[in-house]
């Protein structure tokens, strides 16, 4: 792994974790909110940017969804602050994975 992250304090056996398995984290480094975690080993990223309007000389707050994988060694839950980093297609929609828990956000 070639970018520097809190190694979780669990292990797991999962091939597509970053830590303990074979998966490379290259790309993107995105910050959000846990939005659903209801999924098996997948969760739903909310996060919250802004877009800069040329028509009204102003930014407006956007979203967008991240579906991301979950390695069982992080297992973070709804509400939960994470750090996403970009990797290969994991399926259709996956192509980020959640690499840190920043903190709480409830």
């Amino acid at each position: 792994m070639s970018m520097t992250f809190k190694q979780p304090k669990k292990t797991c056996d999962d091939p597509n974790c970053p830590f303990h398995g074979t998966l490379a984290v290259r790309g993107r480094v995105l910050e959000g909110v846990v939005h659903t975690a209801k999924m098996d080993k997948t969760v739903i990223v909310d996060r919250e940017f802004t877009q800069f309007s040329s028509k009204f000389v102003r930014y407006e707050r956007r979203h967008g969804h991240i579906p991301s994988h979950n390695p069982p060694c992080i297992d973070v839950k709804e509400g939960d602050r994470v750090k996403i980093a970009e990797c290969r297609p994991l399926s259709k929609t996956v192509s980020f994975v959640v690499v840190e828990k920043v903190g709480e956000e409830r």
